[in-house]
């Protein structure tokens, strides 16, 4: 894993130097309406109105520099919670959008989703080049996700299996979306968002993820 995104030190060097321009900012205002009070025309002097209302402006300037520099520390404080929290997947089950079969303890695992309720669902196991190895019928099924098992003492992962789904209803076709089940090997943070490795699908990014078993 790497650990270079978790050390706050460039973002504790980029917020102090938010904070010094948002206070030379302040600071050249304060000088340029200093300046501007005592070259004013005493026959037509500012009002107070006047001056409140450059005071106030120069505060919510000053003000959003504050906040954007806050926001900015929360969102990097969040994501390096973040990434210290996904350690703890490293050797878990989880699930992504994908067809891959899994096979484990002589068995392929995979699931799916259907839009609507369906009254024949076919599960087909095929190979890498797309040819149909076995087939299955899952009978009648309900609208959300399913689970699946189909056994097998013959092969394993290193077979790289998918699977594919047919839901109908009467003549209409059912749709659905198929969802790999998968292990997580390692953590990656050396890039702009937090992924994981998987042990078949490889790099995924840590929002794909759809259930951590």
């Amino acid at each position: 894993m790497d650990v270079t995104s978790l050390n706050p030190t460039t973002t504790s060097t980029a917020a102090a130097t938010t904070a010094k321009n948002a206070v030379d900012t302040q600071d050249r205002f304060l000088k340029l309406l200093v300046a501007q009070m005592q070259n004013q025309d005493p026959m037509n002097p500012m009002d107070n109105a006047q001056v409140t209302s450059q005071m106030a402006q120069i505060q919510t300037v000053s003000g959003v520099s504050t906040l954007d520099t806050s926001i900015k520390a929360l969102s990097t404080q969040f994501g390096q919670m973040q990434a210290l929290q996904s350690v703890s997947l490293v050797g878990r089950d989880v699930s992504v959008e994908g067809n891959r079969l899994n096979i484990a303890n002589g068995a392929g695992a995979g699931s799916y989703e259907l839009a609507s309720a369906a009254d024949a669902v076919k599960l087909e196991i095929l190979s890498p080049a797309g040819t149909v190895l076995d087939t299955q019928q899952l009978g009648a099924q309900g609208t959300g996700r399913q689970n699946f098992s189909w056994p097998t003492s013959q092969t394993d992962n290193s077979a790289q299996l998918n699977f594919r789904i047919t839901a109908t209803k009467g003549a209409a076709v059912v749709s659905s979306t198929t969802f790999a089940q998968d292990k997580v090997v390692a953590v990656n943070t050396s890039g702009s968002k937090l992924q994981l490795q998987l042990q078949n699908a490889g790099l995924v990014d840590y929002s794909t993820v759809k259930t951590i078993d």
